[in-house]
């Protein structure tokens, strides 16, 4: 499958904006991601292994979060996932 890279995590992918993982779930894919780009691993997942809050995955146009199997869902090498980062804050007057 293919996985989506935000501008702000490429420099821990060499700069791809895309890269290739294999696995059978999304949860598989993602760990595949991070076994060939260990420095993503403290981005995307907390220390005891769960998602950050504020990544945000799509498995092509569907939010992971709202599938029934969520990060367990199967995936093939058509799909294609999207990490895309929460973005908060802003400048009140």
């Amino acid at each position: 499958m293919t996985i989506f890279i935000p501008t702000p995590l490429r420099q821990f992918t060499g700069g791809k904006d895309t890269v290739e993982a294999t696995g059978a779930t999304v949860s598989e894919a993602l760990d595949a991601l991070t076994a060939a780009h260990p420095e993503l691993r403290k981005h995307l997942f907390t220390p005891e292994g769960k998602l950050r809050a504020f990544v945000n995955l799509y498995l092509n146009d569907e939010d992971v979060r709202y599938l029934p199997a969520k990060e367990a869902s199967t995936v093939s090498g058509k799909d294609t996932l999207s990490i895309i980062p929460s973005i908060a804050g802003g400048c009140s007057r």
